[in-house]
């Protein structure tokens, strides 16, 4: 046999498989504790691996405000120019937009919305702004609508999960017009 730097390629490759295909197999007891060394993945159903996977390439995206009926300033006279204790909010991202529509309502107020864009559907959750807020969640029916009953005065961060997006609102206050 030549020297192993001496080799080409071919003999070093054909001379190393030959050494490998001569070694024994090591006990069994020794394959298990190898095997024993790395933890098995846990069993999944395949509706949670899909569900793992669609987390995993979800898009977040941060929508703009495009218009908010209460920060426009009255340009008609008349019926048109009288104050609403409805709000109108408009967001715009990625091929979509979302309209807002917050009414007082007998258990605080009433969220309501649709996503305009791609037929999909999906889920919106809206929690507290502040540090560990509670949540709520609605699903968008086929048109993409949503309704969110009895929410309380406050900061807001909507997020919607459509597809593969993940659209985040900036924060949206909930409450009383101010002057």
């Amino acid at each position: 046999m030549k020297p192993l730097d001496s080799l080409t390629d071919d003999e070093f490759d054909r001379e190393l498989r030959r050494a490998v295909s001569a070694l024994p197999d090591p006990p069994a007891a020794l394959q298990r504790a190898a095997l024993d060394l790395f933890p098995a993945a846990a069993k999944t159903s395949l509706r949670d691996a899909a569900a793992q996977v669609v987390q995993a390439v979800r898009q977040q995206l941060q929508a703009v405000l495009t218009f908010d009926s209460w920060a426009t300033p009255a340009l008609a006279a008349g019926m048109r120019s009288a104050a609403s204790s409805t709000r109108f909010l408009l967001y715009s991202v990625k091929g979509r937009d979302i309209d807002l529509r917050i009414t007082p309502a007998a258990a605080g107020f009433e969220v309501a919305g649709q996503v305009l864009g791609p037929d999909e559907t999906g889920e919106v959750e809206l929690r507290a702004a502040t540090e560990g807020g509670s949540a709520q969640l609605a699903t968008m029916d086929d048109m993409g609508e949503f309704r969110l009953e009895g929410v309380r005065r406050g900061s807001y961060v909507f997020t919607l999960r459509v597809g593969a997006d993940e659209i985040v609102l900036p924060p949206v206050e909930v409450g009383d017009r101010w002057v």
